[in-house]
């Protein structure tokens, strides 16, 4: 067994000798996102490192830390693969809720397609609170997981995630456009992904940190001003200073900011 492979078992708590199955790849999606949050404290600090195998083992399971899109997905791809999965990494275009328009910093969002007996289904880990936590067949067939129901639909040559997520949304919505079979080819795609994460000015990420994690009842997010915790459908938010938020980091995320 390699070495991302027993870090990745331990992190979100599976035993070394499970073999993992499609079957239940549901309840992995579900520990990895309970255990690994979704955060951009490295691009806020601008400590953030090349995009590498052994870095992201470094960050993500040596240092307990999480990691935007390209890091999650990028490190499920690695264990996914390791455990004989039919997996490529793809890049993606998310909408914006706000505009209702989208993205206009390119295909930035990352995720994986898993190949299993014929049909092709999407697999995220790395869009924050959004999670599917399930994989989302790309035939148009809706699936539902303790965060909501989730549905690719095909949109002209492109595919599109939709999602209603539980207690939150009354209708559908519109989360991220992908092509299918544009795989990422090498790592240096997802560096040049960082580096407009990083530095475009319209960067969603490169401002104020935000860090989000999936809990057993709900989700919890923490920004440099508030913390978010929502809880079988009710939600509760407590306004922060800094000395709140490294103790909340600390206490909910376990990452040690210093």
């Amino acid at each position: 067994m390699t070495k991302l492979n027993r870090l990745f078992r331990n992190r979100i708590g599976i035993a070394e000798e499970e073999i993992i199955t499609f079957e239940e790849l549901h309840t992995i999606l579900e520990k990895t996102a309970k255990a690994i949050p979704f955060e951009n404290l490295c691009v806020v600090a601008n400590k953030t490192a090349p995009i590498t195998k052994e870095n992201l083992i470094d960050k993500i399971m040596k240092k307990s830390e999480g990691g935007l899109c390209y890091e999650l997905n990028t490190i499920l791809y690695f264990f996914l693969e390791e455990n004989g999965f039919d997996v490529s990494l793809i890049r993606g275009t998310v909408f914006n809720h706000t505009n209702q328009s989208w993205g206009t910093i390119g295909e930035t969002h990352v995720a994986n397609i898993v190949n299993h007996q014929g049909e092709a289904y999407l697999v995220d880990t790395g869009f924050g609170g959004n999670l599917p936590l399930t994989p989302v067949p790309l035939n148009g067939e809706t699936v539902t997981s303790s965060n909501g129901e989730f549905r690719v639909k095909k949109l002209d040559d492109r595919y599109v995630l939709e999602m209603k997520l539980k207690y939150k949304d009354e209708d559908w919505k519109t989360g991220y456009a992908f092509y299918s079979e544009k795989a990422v080819e090498d790592l240096n795609e997802l560096n040049e992904i960082q580096k407009i994460i990083n530095e475009h000015e319209q960067s969603p990420f490169n401002k104020n940190p935000l860090v989000t994690r999936i809990t057993n009842r709900g989700n919890i997010t923490l920004t440099n001003t508030s913390f978010t915790q929502w809880e079988d459908g009710k939600v509760h938010k407590e306004e922060i200073d800094e000395k709140r938020f490294r103790e909340i980091i600390r206490e909910y995320f376990n990452i040690n900011i210093g």
